[in-house]
């Protein structure tokens, strides 16, 4: 893994770009979120699925659910 640049100097960078370069540098890093969250959320589904094959929770109702949670 590279070693990581202080903030400071990525803003200082950053700033040092033509506004259309900062917009476009937005909208990679906006993506590259995204994406990672959208891998976040399938691995949680993915090991959800996992221990409900496994066993290790038992399905419910909505309103079992509420039921247990005001209980």
């Amino acid at each position: 893994m590279e070693a990581a640049v202080p903030f400071r100097e990525v803003l200082e960078a950053i700033g040092a770009l033509p506004l259309d370069e900062q917009e476009e540098l937005m909208g990679v890093v906006r993506r590259r979120i995204v994406e990672q969250r959208r891998q976040e959320l399938a691995s949680d589904v993915a090991e959800a699925e996992a221990e409900l094959t496994a066993g290790g929770c038992e399905g419910r109702t909505p309103d079992e659910l509420m039921r247990e949670i005001l209980s």
